[in-house]
């Protein structure tokens, strides 16, 4: 496996960002919100928190009479199975990232063989007592007869002691939301099955979601419902929102109902990935999470849009909008001292560059921007990601499988998670086993990386193993894994081409004497070079973008002039980047001059005119560029005759 070794200023950064990890414990990190203190409970919430913990206590009396009793032969067995491969996971995985930084590669090598031998026999000694009992569970697992009893306890037991008596007293409004909630076995089955709400507060959720009902028609079908229901349980604690420096009385919350609102629009207006009708009420989760204000995810695709509508469209879904991190920001932190106070912390990023953390961010950002969810996946010392693609997760910017982890648990776990969720005929057969745990008092874990706690947990996780199995799911390999600490991949970049047109590459001189020159209509190179990339835009046509990365290289245009003179010359331009110069030299020209390209911010417009002398007939102009280079994106040059 390969991996990275992560020094200096990005080990620093990731030591900031999420806390020194321990030796690569697999611990949960916070996510970045504000914090919501516990309210006191008064008299009516006591009363509430008496009835709810009441129908809760009830609810387990019943259900522990109701489910399946396994014999404690084959239990014992099973359990023995269980506890054994968690240790040897646990294990093996330890031995592995010891070696990373053991000076004696040939013992450590050694050592992580052993592990892994001893976890294959564990694997091994497990399938005959773990096939009894699956069989035997079969019956309940794929039935949902108890469903609704189950999903009401888990509501309550997440809820009961604090989280909803806690809501609830704060008028008969928010009483009968947590009521109506209760007594909709759908409703809460749906919030269950997306893995509820954030720190049980299941009021909360219920008022965003039917407030979010109240503000739209659409959100009560199909993904729309789906979307809205994970953006009331993901934000059920409210989400910091970052703004630009300078916007000081901006929210200091992301408004959910508004968060709603915008990707349901983007998504009628067909300006979020193909890929967004399709996700589940979870993975909407990691989409409506981001601590951004609507306007920047709007600026987001525009700015993509208008600046690199290749990484929008290119059929690669491991690199798709994110690719945008490998071309655009620039590996460094030297430039940070140049974000503006006016820009917000996502436009800073891409125009000044950063190390490890600041590029995993923008990265999450973009892939949120256009609807595709996506974790921080961060791995000892360093920031990277994770994201949805239609065949799976796929890890950005870092090692691959087993080197890192996510907010929910170890990243090979929740790779196994991921893949069980994608069969979602089959997935609550683990969940059942999961409340049965909750009923019987178990702690809950993630996978197998965790302590093994019991009984159910185990069944949960062999079933979900079963399920991961029959799907032959194949796990993604990492992307990116050389660019963690580096500006440019050793990897050659797969350019997508395009075939231009006469139309495209067409010179055209109006009736005023202007002259329009696509940019696309380059006399040399005539095709897409490493730096130079022909492309279509999103304002239909083509258009030409000039790589930030390599060696300066120069471009010309050749074109006939009907009357000699002086021409001022423009370009319409997009940049993400401050204090950019292109040069032009007409013909015979000794000097070139400088055009002073404007910071755009993603947005086209144009180079302030220059004074260019053109003969009759036939002429050159030249174009180049000096280091240090930065990207810019050429719809056309514009040639206005000088009177």
């Amino acid at each position: 496996m390969k991996t990275i070794k992560i020094t200096g200023t990005c080990a620093a950064l990731m030591a900031m960002v999420i806390g020194a990890p321990g030796a690569w414990a697999a611990t949960k990190k916070p996510d970045k919100r504000p914090d919501v203190p516990q309210l006191e409970l008064n008299a009516t919430g006591q009363k509430l928190q008496a009835r709810y913990s009441a129908e809760l206590k009830t609810l387990q009396a019943e259900l522990e009479k109701t489910l399946p009793k396994v014999a404690e032969a084959p239990k014992a067995a099973f359990l023995k199975a269980y506890q054994e491969e968690a240790s040897t996971t646990a294990a093996e995985l330890n031995a592995m990232r010891a070696g990373a930084k053991s000076k004696d590669k040939e013992a450590s090598e050694k050592a992580h063989l052993t592990a892994k031998e001893a976890l294959d026999q564990s694997q091994k000694n497990a399938k005959g007592p773990v096939k009894a009992v699956l069989v035997e569970l079969e019956k309940f697992l794929t039935n949902d007869k108890l469903d609704a009893q189950l999903i009401k306890f888990i509501v309550l037991s997440e809820g009961a002691s604090q989280a909803l008596p806690e809501f609830a007293q704060q008028g008969s409004e928010q009483e009968a939301l947590v009521e109506k909630l209760l007594s909709d076995a759908d409703l809460m089955k749906q919030m269950v099955i997306a893995d509820g709400a954030k720190d049980g507060q299941y009021g909360r959720a219920m008022k965003i979601y039917t407030d979010i009902q109240k503000a739209s028609a659409k959100a009560k079908d199909g993904n729309l419902q789906r979307l809205a229901l994970g953006i009331s349980l993901e934000h059920a604690v409210p989400i910091a929102q970052v703004n630009p420096a300078a916007a000081t009385n901006a929210p200091a919350t992301v408004d959910p109902v508004k968060r709603y609102l915008h990707f349901e629009k983007a998504f009628l207006d067909g300006e979020l990935d193909p890929g967004f009708k399709n996700l589940t009420a979870w993975d909407y989760r990691w989409v409506a999470n981001g601590d951004e204000p609507d306007d920047i995810l709007a600026w987001g695709r525009t700015m993509l849009r208008n600046y690199r509508p290749d990484e929008i469209s290119t059929s690669d879904y491991r690199w798709r909008y994110v690719k945008a991190v490998k071309t655009e920001v620039k590996y460094g932190s030297q430039d940070q001292k140049n974000d503006m106070p006016t820009l917000q912390n996502y436009q800073n990023i891409i125009m000044n560059g950063g190390v490890c953390g600041r590029r995993a961010f923008f990265g999450r950002f973009i892939l949120r921007s256009f609807g595709l969810p996506t974790l921080a996946r961060p791995q000892k010392g360093h920031a990277t990601l994770v994201h949805w693609t239609p065949d799976g997760w796929v890890i950005n910017l870092g090692a691959g499988w087993g080197w890192g982890w996510t907010t929910l648990g170890e990243d090979t776990d929740f790779l196994a998670y991921t893949q069980a969720r994608r069969v979602e005929k089959s997935f609550p057969q683990v969940l059942r086993a999961k409340w049965a745990g909750a009923v019987v008092g178990e702690t809950a874990t993630f996978g197998f990386n965790d302590e093994a706690t019991g009984f159910w947990t185990g069944v949960a996780l062999y079933q979900q193993r079963k399920i991961i199995e029959e799907s032959k799911a194949v796990a993604l390999a990492a992307v990116g894994t050389d660019i963690g600490e580096a500006n440019e991949s050793k990897e050659k970049d797969v350019v997508e081409t395009v075939t231009l047109s006469e139309a495209d590459k067409k010179i055209v001189v109006g009736k005023d004497g202007v002259i329009t020159i696509p940019a696309v209509a380059c006399s040399k190179p005539t095709a897409t070079t490493e730096k130079l990339i022909f492309m279509k835009s999103s304002l239909g046509g083509m258009q030409l973008h000039y790589n930030r990365n390599g060696a300066p290289e120069n471009f010309e245009y050749t074109i006939d002039v009907p009357t000699a003179g002086k021409y001022a010359l423009s370009a319409r331009v997009v940049t993400t980047s401050a204090e950019q110069h292109l040069f032009v030299a007409a013909n015979d020209a000794k000097e070139p001059i400088d055009i002073a390209v404007p910071f755009t911010v993603g947005m086209w417009d144009k180079t302030p005119p220059v004074e260019v002398s053109l003969v009759k007939g036939q002429n050159i102009l030249r174009f180049s560029r000096v280091d240090p280079l930065k990207g810019l994106s050429i719809r056309d040059f514009t040639l206005t005759p000088v009177k």
